[in-house]
């Protein structure tokens, strides 16, 4: 019988990303002391945690995840494609869903992404065309409802730009938490984007817009940062695509406006290096957004997964350690660039309390089996704990045997 989730007080032997070796002490959900390792001697064992041979870290955040979509690939068999080929196929799938079978596929998906040590997920919904517009809505806030104490679950809403405000409006009074959309699809980009910040007023909640999700689209994230400059509500923009394909005068241009307002980016690099592109068969661009730009103007940058085995990405690992690699191999960032960008640095978009190995943060944290930063992002070993508000959620051990490899005589008489 499983003993989890289970509170803990004390980490010890841990190896942190800066080479230090330390104990740590857990207060309910905060992180109260990190001292030397061996300082806090033998504890309850039901309540510590040894991570000797573990690098400990704060927990993965996921800032744009689509729970409603994942894991519908095998359902839908779509064709392999871009955006436009991706939303057809979407569509013709979610007009025969049931709230059962959206709910089981969001649950199994946020536990499979809990178990590698995500602790926090925003993921969008869509409002769904046709009749029933909020079944999805309806089977994300249960799947919320269930997993409350293992993760936190932020919702926000995936309108297009025929949805309309009463359906908004309804989604945010069950009890969804932000507004969302794709202004960069609508026949007049910049009007949806002021229709959907309206609507986020006029209930006081914060805005993560699809911003410009296009190689070759009209820019709207200048449009954006403009609009909400002196917002006290949350507001974030993700893929952004558009903006790493401008010359660098405009992309500095809008970075400015961007930073000017605290607008959070949100990159997306497995589905937009998927997605984007297909019709380049020479210097196929990388879908990316100005990462290395963003992150070096000081713009509140994260990444996430984005789709998980749906039509928009057929892959993924339900992992945040793909993304880090991704955002090193894709986007030029440093492994701790890349790690802070998955961790806390989209705990800082999603506008929620720090965490990590510091006195006063929440103890949301992942202990992996691995030497250091670039060991575990470059080899995701299965091997991990996964502590959310400080109790135990998640354990995973592997065991590998390989065979012992015949030596040749030269070998053995050298020896």
């Amino acid at each position: 019988m499983s003993t989890l989730p289970r509170p803990l007080e004390r980490l010890t032997g841990a190896r942190l990303a800066d080479g230090r070796v330390v104990d740590v002490m857990i207060e309910g959900d905060v992180v109260t002391a990190v001292l030397e390792a061996g300082s806090l001697g033998i504890g309850r064992p039901e309540t510590t945690l040894e991570l000797d041979g573990f690098l400990l870290l704060p927990a993965p955040a996921e800032p744009h995840a689509h729970l409603d979509k994942a894991l519908s690939w095998d359902a839908i068999r779509p064709p392999m494609g871009n955006l436009e080929l991706a939303i057809a196929s979407w569509r013709a799938h979610a007009a025969e869903m049931t709230v059962e079978e959206i709910a089981g596929r969001a649950r199994t998906q946020a536990l499979r992404m809990l178990a590698n040590g995500t602790t926090a997920i925003r993921t969008h919904v869509d409002i769904l065309h046709g009749a029933d517009p909020l079944r999805g809505v309806r089977a994300l806030l249960q799947v919320r409802d269930e997993l409350h104490g293992l993760l936190d679950l932020e919702l926000v809403t995936l309108a297009s730009y025929e949805t309309p405000v009463a359906d908004i409006d309804a989604a945010l009074e069950a009890g969804v938490d932000a507004v969302g959309g794709a202004p960069h699809l609508a026949p007049d980009p910049v009007a949806e984007v002021h229709r959907l910040l309206g609507i986020a007023q006029s209930h006081g909640v914060g805005v993560d817009l699809h911003t410009d999700e296009s190689l070759e689209c009209d820019i709207t994230l200048d449009v954006l940062a403009t609009a909400v400059r002196g917002w006290d509500l949350p507001v974030s923009a993700g893929h952004c695509v558009r903006l790493g394909m401008l010359d660098g005068p405009h992309r500095d241009r809008v970075i400015a406006d961007v930073l000017a307002s605290d607008v959070g980016i949100i990159a997306n690099p497995i589905t937009n290096l998927y997605l984007q592109g297909w019709a380049s068969d020479v210097a196929m661009p990388r879908g990316l957004t100005a990462v290395r730009a963003l992150v070096d103007a000081g713009v509140r940058f994260a990444a996430g997964a984005d789709n998980v085995r749906d039509p928009f990405n057929p892959l993924g690992r339900s992992d945040a350690l793909e993304t880090a690699m991704l955002l090193v191999v894709a986007a030029h960032l440093a492994v701790d660039e890349a790690y802070a960008a998955v961790s806390t640095g989209a705990r800082s978009v999603m506008g929620l309390a720090p965490a990590g190995i510091e006195v006063g943060a929440r103890a949301e944290l992942l202990a992996i089996r691995g030497t250091d930063l670039v060991d575990v992002v470059a080899n995701a070993c299965a091997d991990r704990y996964v502590i959310h508000a400080g109790r135990l959620v998640a354990a995973s051990e592997t065991h590998t045997e390989v065979a012992t490899p015949a030596l040749s005589p030269s070998v053995l008489h050298a020896r």
